[in-house]
């Protein structure tokens, strides 16, 4: 039986970058993959997505650059080539993982692992391996919910990224950040688009001046209808396109996409032989450390049930591969940036306005918008702001959100400043280059203490 160091089940991006970390360090190293290197991510969700939202919001800004003088003439959208540029996009990238592994020395083996005892694992129910310890970075995987009937008309977001041709009428189960990102996609692209979602709002995790920036360009400017606060019921699907109720009313379209959650991936994997137990949910507990209760067995990412976000994942990898190393504990990084591609796009960093004061924090906000930004105005992004949340008695930022163009880059900024711990009046003393989008966060931090040079002053 081959044995190694630190063996890692599944190539995602937390199992893939912990492998590459375990070598670096020296140890002998082993991951094991089912499907395809990079994991979900890279294969059927991060990249693929952007690729096609990238695509798609060029489309959008080329119908919309009238007001810049720029007037296009027979614009023609071919999904089936977008398609095709994802593909060789996620190509690229697992060829580019595959090298990586291959290049730090790190053993690949395809198939289904599963614990045999404590020291090895079975592939594909045969060929066994061993090691010392073991990193489980098995994901998550699309929640199906048992209402749905199984048609090819009902999909999840997996199966949806695989359609050649986009149907001109789309029903999304879910106002979670999948379900609304793809709903700007399919609208951005022309698809008539309806959101049900069963809480009272759609992405209930923004603070409530953030969600009604984005819930209003979905709403108002690709003309996605949003129904919330209640269950679609009855769903039925057939050749003809499928349907369901909400509050009595009857919808009807050519596709069902499913986005209301994700499952951790742990069947088939053996836990019960090493007497790891799963929690409620089905996922697997995994302290500060990415410890289990399992001596050598550390798990990351989404199979531990924390933030479900591939970064974080990477984080979590790289921290779990230093410790399986024997080196220094270190423990995993808490402040994990949130983006998300809607349109608007979102970013977010720390503590919102509702945990904070959850938390019984006194906090001012400092707000600035894009419409008093130079950059903003010269290139006609004037929708959305950014705000800071900074601790009253400290000055200290305990957090960021930014709503509009660009707000997913803009956000490593912020996330930056939270982390050095600086206060609002440190980063508004910080010269930012001018005329940029970054100025954007230099007035709010003026903005907090009401001393922002490009917006009318607080009334009082």
């Amino acid at each position: 039986m081959e044995t190694f160091d630190i063996v890692v089940i599944g190539a995602g991006p937390g199992g893939y970058p912990a492998a590459i970390r375990a070598a670096q360090l020296g140890a002998s190293v082993a991951i094991v993959e089912k499907e395809a290197l990079g994991g979900t991510c890279l294969n059927w969700g991060c990249i693929p997505t952007k690729a096609l939202i990238g695509a798609a919001d060029l489309v959008h800004r080329v119908r919309h650059a009238q007001s810049l003088g720029i007037t296009v003439q027979g614009l023609g959208v071919d999904y089936a080539a977008m398609i095709a540029h994802k593909d060789k996009v996620v190509s690229q990238l697992t060829g580019g993982v595959k090298q990586l592994l291959t290049a730090n020395g790190v053993k690949q083996f395809s198939g289904t692992a599963a614990f045999r005892d404590r020291g090895a694992i079975t592939i594909g129910g045969a060929t066994p391996i061993g090691a010392r310890k073991f990193i489980i970075a098995t994901g998550s995987t699309s929640a199906e919910p048992r209402i749905l009937p199984r048609h090819e008309r009902v999909v999840e977001s997996r199966r949806f990224l695989e359609l050649k041709k986009l149907p001109e009428r789309i029903l999304v189960l879910g106002g979670g950040f999948i379900g609304c990102e793809l709903a700007c996609l399919a609208a951005l692209l022309g698809s008539k688009v309806t959101v049900v979602e069963l809480l009272d709002d759609v992405l209930l995790l923004l603070d409530p001046d953030v969600r009604r920036e984005v819930r209003s360009s979905m709403e108002k400017e690709l003309g996605i209808r949003i129904l919330t606060g209640k269950p679609l019921e009855g769903i039925a699907a057939d050749a003809k396109g499928v349907r369901g109720t909400f509050g009595g009313e009857t919808l009807e379209a050519d596709l069902l996409l499913s986005a209301v959650g994700r499952r951790p991936v742990t069947e088939g994997l053996g836990l019960e032989n090493i007497g790891l137990k799963v929690d409620a949910r089905g996922f697997i507990e995994a302290d500060e450390y990415g410890r289990t209760k399992v001596a050598n067995v550390f798990a990351i990412g989404d199979v531990t049930g924390k933030t479900q976000l591939a970064h974080f994942a990477t984080s979590q990898g790289i921290t779990a591969a230093e410790n399986a190393c024997g080196g220094r504990l270190r423990r995993n990084e808490t402040l994990v940036p949130n983006v998300i591609f809607t349109c608007p796009e979102v970013g977010t960093a720390g503590l919102s306005e509702d945990e904070a004061k959850k938390q019984g924090k006194a906090v001012v906000v400092g707000k600035f918008h894009f419409r008093g930004l130079g950059r903003a105005l010269a290139v006609d992004e004037t929708a959305g702001f950014v705000k800071w949340i900074a601790d009253a008695a400290t000055d200290q930022l305990l957090g960021a959100a930014a709503v509009g163009a660009h707000a997913t880059e803009l956000i490593a900024e912020a996330t930056t400043a939270i982390r050095a711990e600086f206060t609002a009046r440190e980063f508004g003393r910080t010269i930012h280059a001018h005329p940029t989008f970054g100025e954007l966060w230099m007035e709010a931090a003026h903005s907090v203490h009401g001393e922002a040079i490009h917006s009318p002053p607080r009334k009082k």
